[in-house]
Parts: C-alpha cells; structure tokens; sequence
C-alpha cells in the first residue's frame, strides 16, 4: 500500500518532533547542572519519588575534587538535620509499642531533672523536645548533655529560654541530641545500633550514624567554602573511635549526633521518604504505625512570628518554597526537611496531596547573593521532572 507523500511528510516531521523534543530525564540533568554551574557545587546527588516509585536518580560533579572521582549513586553523604527524622521515627516505634508516650516528661526518660529554672514547675515533655517548643536553648557545645545536667552545671540557665515550654518556638539541636540519648536508654540498645538495626537495615538501606560501621570507600567528600576556596571538611566523617572506651550508655549518645550524624545516599533517603509519605510503611514492612506517622506530620506549631517554622515532629511544612501556587496554602504544603552543616546541604520534600517527593543533596557548594541554594535545586527539579 503506498500512502500520499504529504501523510509521508507529516509522519517524519512527528518522528523528527519526538526525537528532537527532550525528555523528562534530560530535562531534569540539564535543569541540576544549570543549578550546579550558578552555585559553582562540587557535587549533587537527586533522586525524584512519582506515584510510590523512584523516577529519576542521578549524580553529578565531584565526591572528590583532589582526585576528581565522579559522585555516583550510590555514594553516601552527611544529610545534617533531615537525621533527627530518623530519630524522631525510632523514638515513635517505642511509642507504638507502648514502651513511652510522647507527652512523658523527659526527666523521667532520662534519668535527671531536665527542667527549665525560669519555670521549673512546668514538665518537659518528648513532644516539646521534637517539635522544638521545650525551651530548650542551643548550647555551642550540644554533643555532651553536661549543659543539661544539674550535677554538672547546677541549674543550667544559660541553657533555657525565659518562655515557658510548649509556648515557644526555638530550633534544637541539643534536644534532638537528648531525644536520642532518650532512644538509647529506653530501648536498652546503643543510639546508632537502634536505628540502623530498626529503620535504615529494615528498610533494606545502607547507612547509618556510625562511620566505623560503614565503609569510607563510599563517602562523599564534604567541603566548606572558605574566602571562595573549597576545604575539605575533616570533622564530617569523624571517627568515635577513640570515645568508645569511655562511653557512658544512656547520656554518651550525641556523640553519634542524633541531630544531624545519618550517612546515607539519595535513593535510600528516597526509599526511606516513601515510607514516611505512605503512612509509616515501605514495600510492605512497616516501620511506625499510621497514628505516628501522622503525628510526625502534623504541625505542633505553627508559625507566629519571623524566624518560626510551621514545625511537627522533626518534619516540618514548607511554605512559600516550592514556586507552585498550589503548594502555598493551608492544606497543600509540602513535608520534609532539610540539612545542613560542615559545608553540605540536603533536602527531603514531598507533597501529601499530589504523591511526589524530591531528595537532593550536595557535598559543597558557594553562596549565591539573595538566592537559597536548595530553593534553587528543588523548584529546578520540580519544573523539569514533575511539574505537569
């Protein structure tokens, strides 16, 4: 059968049309490296979650710089705060299994007044310490819980805000470190053994707190711009080696950060999101029940003045973040958290609503005048692999 040669035309021009149209994948490589290039990064891992499976994975640029090793995927890297998710959720399997409550006061949990002096009458509950809303101050020292204890420093002031807790909103990282040192002493297991062994390995991931019980191979090099120059940052990978001899169970915990230590590549930490955004369970294992789940979603404070976030249990809501009109009213924010430290930035975002999820993160990058740098990467990302 011979067709029209005008038929011919219009099917070669709508195969030439597809070939030359670029693909979400494309898209989204031209769109992270457009954002690379801005922000000078050394290295940026992604991996994109659509309708409960990973769409898009890949890395780009450096895990080393000296020897100019790509970044691949499965490559780990420091996430700083998005970590005090994956103690919040441990600290919530004990919930489920009626071993805590959220609402016990934190005294009882760890074995010592942890009392704020400005109102000593009121309890310092699990919830406040994970929600940020304890009064708990940040002390520059937050991997020893000395600064909370009244044997070491008497009535510890300096460490407490004057607001009465559970009214007022202060980020924590030296709650985070004592709701780890909570996890341990509770659960009878070492802070790091516990949530390898019950959320990263359950999940099937590799990661963990630790960096002996990882392999060095595998981790991305952190670097910190000094005066434009990248250093690498040698603290990140710290090994606790040499504390380990001295190691007090149940108050030596922050050590291990339970506020910012987790290692882990982007696909895991996707892996690990879809568990979050289906409910508390992955593939059929179930890590936290669909109450806490929720409770970890739910905002106990929301936002009331400059500097406040609309704050749950170490997951947060993003507002005016994602450039979608749709994403910035009540009901539709997206959930997550982000990280940073020693020179690294991370991002764990996913919107309930729509069933879509973004993990981000880069081993060094330089300061852009008046733009956020994981703003930047996650609407880059969105426009070029999500957005319809």
């Amino acid at each position: 059968m011979r067709y029209p040669k005008f038929i011919l035309l219009i099917v070669a021009s709508l195969m030439m049309f597809v070939a030359c149209t670029p693909s979400r994948e494309q898209m989204t490589n031209q769109a992270i490296n457009d954002v690379m290039n801005e922000f000078q990064a050394v290295g940026i891992s992604a991996a994109v979650v659509k309708d409960g499976k990973i769409v898009y994975n890949q890395s780009f640029g450096y895990k080393n710089l000296e020897t100019k090793t790509p970044l691949a995927n499965d490559d780990i890297m420091r996430i700083a705060s998005i970590s005090k998710s994956f103690t919040a959720t441990s600290l919530l399997q004990l919930v489920d299994k009626g071993i805590l409550s959220l609402d016990d006061d934190v005294s009882n949990l760890i074995g010592f007044q942890i009392r704020n002096p400005h109102h000593p009458e009121i309890p310092i509950t699990l919830r406040m310490v994970l929600s940020h809303t304890a009064s708990i101050r940040d002390k520059e020292d937050y991997f020893t819980l000395d600064h909370l204890n009244p044997a070491v420093y008497g009535d510890c002031v300096e460490s407490y805000f004057e607001y009465k807790p559970g009214e007022g909103y202060n980020y924590s990282n030296m709650g985070l470190n004592l709701a780890g040192t909570i996890l341990e002493k509770v659960s009878g297991v070492r802070f790091d053994d516990y949530v390898r062994t019950n959320v990263i390995h359950k999940l099937g991931l590799y990661g963990g707190h630790n960096i002996d019980s990882l392999d060095a191979n595998r981790f991305a090099i952190i670097y910190a711009n000094r005066d434009g120059e990248y250093v690498e940052s040698t603290g990140a990978y710290k090994s606790r080696s040499e504390d380990m001899p001295n190691y007090v169970f149940g108050y030596s915990s922050p050590i291990f950060s339970p506020t910012g230590g987790v290692k882990i590549s982007a696909h895991d930490l996707a892996i690990y999101m879809m568990m979050h955004m289906n409910g508390g369970e992955y593939n059929g294992i179930r890590i936290i029940s669909e109450e806490s789940a929720k409770a970890m979603q739910t905002p106990v404070w929301m936002v009331q003045k400059e500097g406040d976030e609309q704050y749950a249990l170490c997951l947060r809501e993003f507002i005016d973040f994602v450039d979608d009109e749709k994403y910035n009213v009540p009901g539709s924010y997206p959930i997550g958290h982000t990280g940073g430290a020693y020179g690294l930035n991370s991002i764990m975002i996913w919107s309930p609503a729509d069933g879509w999820g973004i993990v981000a993160m880069t081993n060094g990058f330089k300061a852009v005048k008046g733009k956020n740098f994981l703003q930047c990467l996650t609407n880059a990302i969105y426009e070029a692999c999500i957005k319809e």
